[in-house]
C-alpha cells in the first residue's frame, strides 16, 4: 500500500493514492494505519480515489474529478475536514493530478472549492457555518456553554475566558448524545485580540488534535455571533492552535479557510503488514 505523509498545521494525515478505488479500507486498516506507536500515525486517513468510482452518491460530484475520503484516526467515517481538505488539494498538485488554481473536491459533505499555487498555503471554501444554537459539555467536573455549528461535520464551541492551555483534554470531553447523536468536535477558545482567538479541540473518533480546519471555522463563526453586526457578515479573523496558524474569513454567505499544507514524506506499507 503506497502513502504519502502530511499536514496542516500539524493536523496529520497519512494519504493513500486509490485512483480507482480499489483499496479494501477497513476500519482496522486505518486505525493500524494512525497508530503512532505501532504504524505510521496521523489524525487520520485521505483516501484519493476518482470521483466517478466513489460509489453510488458518485453522481450528485458532477464537475468534480476527486473524491476525498476521510476516515478518522479509529477507522469512523467523517463527513469534512477542512485541514485534511488543504493537504488533499496539496497532494493532488504535488502529484501532477490536478493543476494549480481553483477546482472542486468532493466531500461527504458536498463539493468544496479549493485554490492553490505550486507551492505555499491553500485556501478551502467551507461552505456555511451554520450556527443550531446553545449546547454543552462537561469536562473534570465543569460544564462549558457553547455554541452547535456546522460545518458540515458537527461542532461544540465554547468560550473561555482563561489560556487555553490549562485545559485537560487527556480524556474526551462528556456530552449529551441526544443532542449530539453523531458525536462532536468539542472546541474551546478565547478571545486575545480584535478578531484574533487561540483554540484546542477534541475531536471524535481521533482526541486531542494540533489542529482542527472545521473547528477554526465554527469557532470564529461563533466569535462573530458574540461580536458586533458587521463581524457576522464580511470579516476575517485569525485563529492560533497547536500546530500554528490559520485565517478564516466570511463574506456572508460562507467561510473561506486558508493555511498550510505540507507533505513529509512517502513510501510504502510492507506486504502483509496491513
Amino acid at each position: 500500500m503506497r502513502f504519502v505523509k502530511g499536514h496542516g498545521t500539524e493536523n496529520d494525515f497519512v494519504i493513500l493514492p486509490d485512483p480507482d478505488g480499489v483499496l479494501e479500507l477497513t476500519p482496522d486498516a486505518v486505525a493500524r494505519l494512525c497508530d503512532r506507536r505501532a504504524g505510521i500515525g496521523a489524525d487520520g486517513v485521505l483516501r484519493v480515489v476518482r470521483t466517478k468510482v466513489a460509489g453510488p452518491d458518485a453522481e450528485r460530484y458532477g464537475g468534480a474529478d476527486w473524491f476525498m475520503d476521510y476516515r478518522n484516526a479509529d477507522g469512523s467515517v467523517a463527513e469534512m475536514c477542512g485541514n485534511g481538505l488543504r493537504v488533499f488539494a496539496r497532494y493532488l498538485v504535488e502529484a501532477g493530478l490536478a493543476a494549480p488554481g481553483e477546482w472542486d473536491v468532493a466531500t461527504r459533505a458536498g463539493l468544496r472549492r479549493v485554490s492553490l499555487g505550486p507551492s505555499g498555503d491553500v485556501t478551502a471554501q467551507m461552505g456555511p457555518a451554520e450556527l443550531l444554537g446553545p449546547g454543552e459539555a462537561s469536562l473534570a467536573g465543569a460544564v462549558f456553554h457553547g455554541e452547535r455549528v456546522s460545518v458540515g461535520n458537527p461542532h461544540l464551541a465554547c468560550r473561555i475566558d482563561g489560556p487555553v492551555a490549562t485545559l485537560d483534554l487527556t480524556r474526551a470531553p462528556d456530552f449529551d448524545p441526544g443532542v449530539f447523536p453523531d458525536g462532536v468536535n468539542v472546541e474551546f477558545f478565547r478571545v486575545v485580540g480584535d478578531r484574533h482567538l487561540e483554540m484546542r479541540v477534541y475531536e471524535r473518533g481521533s482526541g486531542e488534535t494540533r489542529s482542527c480546519g472545521t473547528g477554526t471555522v465554527a469557532v470564529a463563526a461563533t466569535a462573530a455571533k458574540l461580536g458586533s453586526d458587521e463581524a457576522r457578515d464580511v470579516s476575517e479573523w485569525t485563529v492560533d492552535v497547536l500546530g500554528g496558524r490559520v485565517t478564516v474569513a466570511f463574506d456572508g454567505t460562507a467561510a473561506r479557510l486558508t493555511g498550510p499544507a505540507v507533505l513529509v514524506a512517502e513510501g510504502e506499507t510492507r506486504p502483509g503488514w496491513i
